[in-house]
């Protein structure tokens, strides 16, 4: 039976580890030589299933039927991923305010998968965000593609249209300058941005188990002549899956930049340049590893830069909203008893009701103590000339009738005491 290559004491039940983990350190695909006693990884593998109450062994078709068991996400590791992705959204926001930082949402329409050179027993590893074992796009791996995307934005060059504002001055200012290895000559500078590693929402449930068949291998590794009836050669790898969401954060040092280009500074734009680097990047360039055969594709995920917009408009509002109750607040705090107890009623009247009318309603349902009361009689009767609806006689049959006239009557009882 294949086990995972760790000691017996950690036991053999690693289903809340994250998949990183289980990737990399649990995956069950050691299995014994008896002959030699040695562990070896096999192409065929057993898994426990139970059916009708009964444990039974079945047997993995493949080594890519355990990564897929392996890279399922549990609801730990999709908390996981939206708590990294939110600890993000919050400093980006508190950075946006001052255009600091740019950040546009995007959807892979490929799958996208990043790390294969990392050494793996399966001969394709993948990058893993550790301790939390989810897949990340590493920032310099940003940087070094919309480096390449501002450069052929530049150039205009593979049918690419040439775009203003690209030069190399403005490549250097933002992106830095870096020698060739080897070359001790060139002044190295660094640029004022920087990138922050992307955290993929994954769509779905797990990791995608995708497979590259190279048929050269009786060329390239035993040295024998190239031919087109070579037998493939199946190897995994992961990607993560299309229709992902990816979040990428450019952050920009403001007084820096603003000694390189100050241009650059003025109504942010660096951000119109990195924007465009972005769009060009995701419709020809791609993101992570085998970008050349299609992985990596993304395109903006307009859906949910209207969400983020509606929640920044939404959040500025109540901002507003709670600053000017504070300064009303204040306002009233410095009114008398009374004052105040009238601009409250005001606060809360109807849509459509008059001032007087809420003023009145306010000393007949005792808002106001008795001592207070001539006062506030005395405030609402100005009001009522004011408004013209003070009548202490009236031409109508039945006086009764006539709101205006029962209120004032009121109020004068309220001013004799």
């Amino acid at each position: 039976m294949a086990i995972a290559a760790v000691p017996r004491y950690l036991g053999d039940d690693y289903s809340t580890a994250a998949p990183g983990h289980r990737f990399g350190m649990y995956l069950k695909l050691w299995g014994v030589d008896h002959t030699s006693g040695s562990f070896t990884w096999e192409t065929r593998d057993y898994r426990e299933e139970v059916r009708n109450n009964q444990t039974r062994r079945m047997p993995y078709e493949t080594k890519g039927t355990a990564l897929k068991d392996a890279l399922r996400l549990t609801n730990a590791d999709k908390l996981s991923m939206k708590a990294l992705a939110d600890r993000q959204t919050a400093l980006a926001n508190a950075l946006a305010a001052s255009g600091q930082l740019l950040r546009l949402e995007a959807k892979s329409v490929a799958p996208f998968s990043t790390g294969l050179g990392n050494e793996h027993p399966l001969e394709n590893g993948f990058a893993f965000l550790n301790p939390y074992g989810l897949p990340y796009l590493p920032g310099s791996g940003v940087k070094g593609v919309l480096r390449q995307a501002a450069r052929e934005l530049r150039d205009g060059f593979n049918g690419v249209k040439q775009q203003d504002g690209w030069t190399n001055d403005v490549i250097t200012a933002l992106f830095g300058r870096e020698g060739d290895e080897g070359d001790t000559g060139t002044d190295h500078q660094r640029g004022a941005l920087s990138f922050w590693d992307v955290i993929p929402q994954l769509a779905g449930d797990s990791l995608k188990v995708e497979v590259m068949t190279p048929h050269q291998s009786h060329y390239y590794q035993n040295g024998a002549t190239p031919h087109e009836s070579g037998s493939p050669n199946p190897i995994n790898f992961l990607a993560v899956p299309p229709d992902s969401g990816f979040a990428f954060h450019v952050q920009c040092n403001r007084p820096f930049l603003r000694r390189l280009a100050p241009e650059l500074v003025e109504r942010n734009r660096w951000q119109t340049l990195i924007r465009s680097a972005l769009e060009h990047a995701f419709e020809w360039l791609g993101f992570g590893a085998k970008t050349a055969v299609g992985y990596g594709a993304m395109q903006i995920d307009k859906a949910a830069e209207r969400a983020r917009e509606d929640l920044r408009v939404k959040n500025e509002n109540e901002a507003r909203r709670q600053v000017e109750a504070a300064a009303r607040e204040a306002q009233l705090a410095a009114l008398s008893p009374v004052d105040r107890k009238i601009e409250e009623a005001l606060a809360a009247r109807q849509p459509g009701q008059s001032d007087d009318s809420a003023i009145f309603n306010a000393l007949k349902a005792d808002t106001f103590s008795t001592d207070e009361l001539r006062e506030a009689a005395t405030k609402l009767r100005a009001l009522m000339v004011t408004a013209k609806s003070w009548k202490e006689t009236t031409a109508a049959k039945k006086p009764e009738k006539d709101k205006e006239h029962q209120r004032t009557l009121e109020v004068m009882k309220w001013l004799k005491g």
